[in-house]
């Protein structure tokens, strides 16, 4: 096993651009060491982790954030491709949407969603909700590990500026 130390990936599937920089801001103040993609559509999201349609070179995420109410394709029709597809159903799947629509969140989670978070409004909100997503997904949980690089826990911390 390698002793390469790398950044999280992290794919956020958002329409939004307030949402976008809010979510970016958010991971930049992290602890966790990290790489946003952003995909502003299903349709995009699905070329990216398919690494096709100029995605050829794309990174595949240890976590995706994704909006429900999306352009083009939705995020239940990405969910639902993503937990279906043998290459990308390890992935966790968290998401963070404003609706809180019972029938969503049951939906998601028959799905395989691995977490549903329901948007808040104000900044200050935001920022906590993206800092707890840091801990229990990047420090908490145990994720599988990509060929060649050690587990999480040990590669998450920022490196020295």
């Amino acid at each position: 096993m390698s002793n390469k130390v790398r950044p999280i990936e992290i794919l956020l599937v958002e329409d939004n651009p307030g949402d976008i920089i809010l979510t970016q801001e958010a991971f930049s103040e992290a602890k966790i060491w990290n790489n946003i993609h952003t995909a502003k559509d299903g349709e995009e999201a699905l070329m990216y982790l398919r690494k096709s349609a100029g995605y050829e070179d794309s990174i595949q995420p240890d976590l995706i954030l994704l909006d429900l109410n999306l352009p083009k394709i939705d995020g239940r029709e990405v969910l639902d491709s993503v937990k279906s597809d043998d290459s990308l159903c390890h992935i966790p799947i968290v998401v963070l949407t404003s609706s809180e629509a019972e029938q969503d969140i049951l939906k998601t989670y028959e799905m395989h969603a691995n977490s549903y978070i329901v948007k808040p409004i104000n900044l200050e909100q935001f920022a906590t909700v993206i800092n707890a997503i840091e801990n229990f997904w990047f420090t908490v949980v145990a994720l599988p590990t990509k060929a060649g690089f050690p587990s999480h826990n040990s590669l998450t911390k920022k490196p020295l500026e």
